[in-house]
């Protein structure tokens, strides 16, 4: 991470508690202002308490930003498109062929809680799936989703505790639960039943009984406990109950230490190991766990604890968190971090990568601190994961997916590359079988992206906090119903088109997100440009009367950035707005059976047909061992963006159908080959110099790319 985003993340953070806390101090026009009044503000007041949305109460910190029900926004173009093929892939066929999911002997479906199958697996899965069948009003996945939910509801035992009875070694394991809390959320939102309102709340209550000794006793659920907590204060924002923020300090105490630096090492959880054998460094005990997925959905806890405390050093912490993973690990394009399974000194590389699983809980992750914080620069990370990271490591129809994706990687195959990455086995390959975590957990990315484009205001307005193509009904104002139609291609194109649908006018305020990379964004109303000349990470606020058929348009110019990542060997990325690109590399695709090459832990079901879902490996057909040529005084200059027509499939993130390349100089480096564990060589090896000609290469959308190189080495004649 360079200097100047450490920065910005400590001057960022110091600015949050002022503004979360003193919300006063921002200017902010309210319910009077006269029409296309546009006031620019770094975070969104929360002086106001929304009067339509379930919001924080008190003792609570106030919501900086509310969620809407699941089903409040629809997706429309690519987002659409996703969630289609998520049905008609993966997601929506695991029922048929996961052994985790199978009906019979599952312990998700027993009367008594005991079964063969009975943990994550079940929760992961239904956290996206039911959520993508009340997105898209698909009744027979609601249908499917409520065998599961109505088993769940009806499990509840005597002592409170419900689902599956699991143990930890000795002790209770709770991990599996927090998940399947995280549905019956969603499926509350949706249905307003009431009686998951009653389960939580008598399971809640059992957790306060259970002796601290034998609370969250264990390897994940200790570590994990944020997700816990998110639950109890979920509950406690529709009840009310005392009782609640008891549980919610005792699960924080019990809780894996995630604000802890200069930890002894042996409170650091997982297992590690240090390149050659070298001493664990010093910063290494600066985290209590470093692995990917861990890291990813656990380091927000402190912010979560704020809520309850109040407290700066606790906010604080989880930026900390978020700061020192990527100082040591994640000097990468592309939003994450390279520790394959446990991030290990001495592997940073860019052909080092992150889990699924790691994408999509990072996402998640970037969600809640958006609604807990109002920064929008969780809303630009979410994005950066979303649009350049996750969509690569699944195939484009949905069906297969790989457990470990890299910024740079030149095949995907069977093969095991340990040590080169941690994990020994055939964690490469695009497989519907593995990992059984990843397998499942995907599902979650895309429908909790959707979900939370839109969020409401405590000002009773609304905030298009993320973009895409889509459909938002929220009730603002006075409580007026507003239907708002999102149409654009962003991530590829500029322009954000906004038209409002409400039966009769209304005054609130719309807030537009400003992204950090956004440079001279302007925004009209009904065609009148109302602002322009816009830069700086923050929200454009637009308050008027609103009336049925108002147009809105934001344009955010996208420029071409390049970055050297100075921590890693002095690497240069390529970006263009809230995209970075990757060498274009050729892609062969090579089927296999998928129950050949799976992983160890892979399982199907019985009478499952293995041949319908196969395996794929993908091996380059065109070179891969380029970098780039810039002009150093001006490296925009040193590209070309090519525009093409939209896809008709609404999926932009393939070769075949992208939207847009850029055209650069390159040179290739003959040094530059696959390493002695069938890896990418790392960059650190490299020559500075290359005597090859000068050549045209094409970069391309790095999540379009599955082979891709998007760290490019330093190349230091690279003007001659």
């Amino acid at each position: 991470m360079s200097q100047n985003l450490l920065v910005m993340l400590k001057n960022r953070f110091k600015s949050i508690l002022a503004l979360v806390i003193c919300a006063g101090l921002i200017s902010c026009t309210t319910g009077n202002d006269s029409n296309n009044s546009v006031t620019l503000v770094d975070r969104i007041p929360t002086e106001y308490t929304n009067q339509f949305y379930v919001s924080n109460r008190a003792p609570l910190a106030p919501s900086a930003l509310i969620k809407l029900p699941v089903g409040s926004v629809k997706p429309e173009g690519f987002l659409k498109e996703y969630l289609i093929r998520q049905k008609n892939g993966l997601t929506g066929n695991l029922g048929e062929i996961s052994a985790w999911l199978q009906k019979d002997n599952n312990a998700w479906l027993s009367k008594d809680g005991t079964g063969e199958w009975g943990w994550e697996e079940v929760p992961y899965w239904l956290k996206g799936y039911a959520n993508i069948g009340y997105i898209m009003n698909d009744q027979p996945m609601i249908d499917e989703s409520m065998i599961w939910l109505e088993a769940v509801l009806t499990s509840q035992r005597e002592n409170g505790d419900f689902g599956p009875k699991l143990m930890d070694g000795d002790h209770p394991d709770f991990w599996a639960k927090m998940i399947m809390l995280y549905c019956l959320q969603s499926y509350y939102e949706y249905s307003q039943d009431e009686r998951v309102i009653a389960l939580i709340t008598n399971y809640f209550k059992y957790e306060l009984t259970v002796p601290d000794d034998e609370f969250l006793e264990g390897y994940w659920q200790r570590l994990r406990g944020g997700d816990n907590l998110h639950s109890v204060l979920w509950l406690y924002n529709r009840t009310g109950d005392d009782f609640l923020l008891e549980l919610a300090e005792k699960i924080h105490q019990n809780t894996s230490d995630w604000a802890g630096r200069d930890l002894p090492i042996d409170q650091v959880r997982n297992y590690y190991e240090v390149r050659d054998g070298g001493e664990v460094p010093d910063w290494y005990r600066d985290q209590v766990d470093w692995h990917n997925v861990n890291h990813a959905q656990a380091f927000r806890e402190p912010a979560q604890y704020y809520l309850l405390t109040k407290n700066e050093k606790d906010l604080q912490a989880t930026y900390e968190n978020f700061r020192i993973i990527r100082e040591h690990f994640g000097q990468v394009p592309g939003g994450m971090f390279g520790s394959d399974e446990n991030a290990r000194p001495g592997y940073a590389d860019p052909r080092q990568g992150v889990e699924t699983c790691g994408m999509v809980e990072q996402m998640n992750s970037d969600e809640h601190l958006l609604r807990i914080t109002g920064d929008p620069f969780w809303a630009d990370h979410a994005e950066e994961v979303a649009f350049n990271t996750y969509p690569a490591a699944v195939m484009p129809d949905f069906k297969s997916l790989h457990y470990i994706t890299s910024p740079n990687m030149a095949v995907l195959d069977a093969e095991n590359h340990s040590p080169g990455i941690a994990n020994s086995g055939p964690f490469l390959m695009m497989n519907p079988f593995s990992s059984r975590c990843c397998q499942h957990n995907h599902a979650q990315g895309w429908p909790y992206f959707i979900e939370n484009l839109w969020m409401a205001t405590p000002d009773n307005g609304v905030v298009a906090a993320m973009y895409g193509a889509s459909k938002v009904s929220v009730k603002v104002g006075d409580g007026t119903e507003v239907n708002i139609e999102e149409t654009t291609h962003y991530p590829f194109d500029e322009e954000i088109k906004f038209t409002l649908n409400t039966e009769k006018a209304v005054e609130f305020p719309l807030y537009l997100r400003i992204p950090a990379w956004a440079k001279g964004a302007s925004i009209t109303v009904n065609g009148e440009v109302v602002k322009d000349n816009i830069s700086g990470i923050g929200y454009a606020k637009i308050s008027r009367t609103w009336i049925n058929g108002d147009q809105v348009s934001l344009t955010l110019p996208m420029e071409i950035q390049t970055k050297i990542w100075e921590k890693n060997s002095n690497s240069l990325s390529v970006s263009r707005g809230p995209l970075t690109y990757s060498l274009k590399i050729r892609e062969k695709y090579f089927k296999k059976d998928s129950d050949q090459t799976a992983i160890w832990d892979s399982k199907w079901q019985k009478g499952a047909d293995t041949k319908k879902w196969p395996s794929w490996e993908i091996h380059p057909v065109t070179d891969w061992n380029y970098s780039l040529v810039v002009d150093e005084n001006d490296p925009a200059s040193s590209f070309e963006v090519m525009k093409g027509h939209w896809p008709k499939s609404e999926f932009p993130f393939s070769l075949e159908e992208v939207p847009i390349k850029i055209v650069a100089k390159a040179r290739q480096i003959p040094e530059w080959q696959l390493d002695q564990y069938g890896l990418v060589g790392e960059l650190k090896d490299l020559p500075k110099t290359s005597d090859q000609p000068v050549v045209d290469v094409t970069l391309v959308p790095m999540g379009a790319a599955r082979l891709r190189i998007t760290a490019f080495p330093e190349l230091l004649n690279s003007n001659n």
